[in-house]
């Protein structure tokens, strides 16, 4: 709901620490790769019940997430964009990865912490299940028809109430508040679910 806000906001701070990363070693790739190694070690660490741990190490993961795209734009601006593509494919691929795996690793730490009941956050599993199928079904058949929705990503993305910035922000909301952590799932599912079903309407009207 608030992410084309939020990518205007945060254009120029990304485009400084690309600009300041933009280093011959230092590759989109493995930006992409690196924040995936974070947010799965914040799974752990969820896990695990380090909260403290767990929430620093996803807003870190999310900041490398974020940085991955912008460096990528800043490298194909100056004709050093060879592995967009690819980039793309993995970039997306990693996001799944992370989000799947956070919900994981805060339903095991606080069920065992706090005795949580898993059901809600599989009710999350699932409405995220739902939103990927729609957004990446209606991505490749955009792609192939020529309704590409283009905001300078590699996917058509149809937004809705429910986006990466709430969604980076729920999953570090439950990791500060994990005696909650189930509350908050069973309240996230229901915004998720309504983003689902958005995006299922909106995507078949597209296309039609």
């Amino acid at each position: 709901m608030i992410d084309r806000a939020m990518r205007a906001a945060l254009a120029r701070p990304l485009d400084r620490a690309a600009a300041a990363l933009d280093r011959p070693g230092i590759t989109p790739d493995r930006l992409t790769v690196a924040g995936l190694v974070l947010a799965l070690g914040a799974a752990g660490a969820a896990a695990a019940q380090w909260w403290a741990v767990a929430v620093a190490l996803w807003l870190v993961s999310r900041i490398a997430d974020g940085l991955d795209g912008t460096l990528a734009r800043r490298r194909r601006a100056r004709g050093r964009g060879g592995e967009s593509e690819a980039g793309g494919f993995l970039d997306i691929t990693a996001d799944f990865i992370a989000y799947g795996t956070g919900v994981f690793g805060v339903a095991w730490g606080a069920s065992a912490a706090y005795d949580a009941p898993w059901w809600p956050f599989l009710l999350v599993l699932v409405a995220y299940y739902v939103n990927g199928t729609a957004f990446l079904a209606f991505s490749s058949i955009a792609e192939r028809t020529g309704r590409r929705i283009d905001d300078g990503r590699s996917l058509s993305f149809l937004g809705r109430i429910a986006e990466g910035t709430e969604t980076i922000a729920v999953h570090a909301l439950w990791l500060i508040l994990p005696f909650w952590a189930w509350q908050i799932a069973l309240v996230w599912a229901v915004f998720v679910g309504v983003s689902a079903v958005q995006r299922v309407v909106a995507g078949y009207r597209l296309l039609r």
